[in-house]
């Protein structure tokens, strides 16, 4: 089944429909610009998501990139969905563009493979263990923290639904014992984990790096998320998240690195049922 419609994945995708197209056929910018009347900075803002051209220069760019008679349909339905405004957008005074851009790509996912070294995922969060982390932050006023709460619960949506969003969550022990909120706020959020793996097995794995494991490829690391499309067309892409940085990488080497240590260090996490056990163990030991 097909991810929902989202207006920053099929923006994403006609662009690069149309930059991948112009170069297999080897066609030079300017011969473009020359035959639709664009100037050479405005075709690069059309092939680097910037603008969104109209549908009678879309058709006249189909014409002249020479795309077969089936693709059309999808790529004008493409230019529709990608002028729709995602319901990120409304909150534009709050999230910054890389934080939209990647709320509008998880709402096109198929599937997004976590790495956390101290926190249980964002989309695995109840309310009050995200207060926790964000209430004593003092840079961020009350009246934001109730809206980035209101932000991750949205977020949350993909998991349930049509077609819902498939998660892998690789995490440190140490995010099941870091007490964020304090311990009756963790020993809840990981009764939550536990209902959601136990309702959502098909959907939902789990996996944890024990404190026993003696090495992982993503030591040191502190938020990964790894994020894959339907079908063949779209490239898998990361989103890296430290204290001070925060990075989107379509580049395909780095993503293809980065994917290749996280399939290794799913070899040394516990199977899904040892990690349920674990998680059920930390919440006998906060009784």
């Amino acid at each position: 089944m097909p991810s929902p419609a989202s207006p920053v994945v099929a923006g994403w995708e006609l662009a690069l429909r149309l930059r991948e197209q112009r170069e297999r056929k080897k066609i030079e910018v300017s011969a473009i610009t020359s035959a639709l009347g664009f100037t050479r900075n405005y075709w690069s803002a059309v092939e680097n998501e910037r603008k969104i051209l109209s549908e009678e220069n879309l058709v006249a760019a189909l014409d002249l990139l020479e795309f077969d008679e089936d693709e059309r349909p999808e790529l004008l339905d493409l230019r529709l969905a990608a002028k729709e405004r995602g319901w990120w957008t409304q909150y534009g005074t709050l999230l910054d563009g890389d934080l939209q851009r990647l709320i509008g790509l998880e709402a096109g996912a198929e599937r997004i493979r976590y790495y956390e070294s101290l926190l249980i995922p964002g989309m695995l969060q109840t309310e009050e263990y995200t207060r926790g982390i964000m209430e004593p932050d003092g840079t961020i006023r009350p009246v934001d923290v109730d809206q980035r709460v209101e932000v991750r619960v949205r977020r949350q949506e993909r998991l349930t639904g049509e077609a819902p969003l498939r998660v892998v969550a690789v995490m440190s022990e140490a995010a099941l014992r870091q007490q964020i909120g304090g311990p009756a706020v963790l020993r809840r959020q990981l009764e939550h984990l536990v209902r959601s793996i136990e309702g959502n097995r098909a959907g939902l794995e789990v996996r944890i790096i024990p404190f026993t494991a003696k090495a992982c490829g993503l030591f040191g690391a502190a938020t990964i998320h790894l994020l894959d499309f339907p079908g063949d067309r779209l490239p898998t892409v990361m989103f890296q998240e430290t204290v001070t940085t925060r990075d989107i990488t379509f580049d395909a080497v780095r993503v293809a690195e980065i994917s290749n240590t996280y399939e290794s260090a799913l070899e040394r996490t516990l199977s899904p049922q040892k990690s349920l056990e674990k998680i059920q163990q930390c919440i006998e030991e906060l009784d």
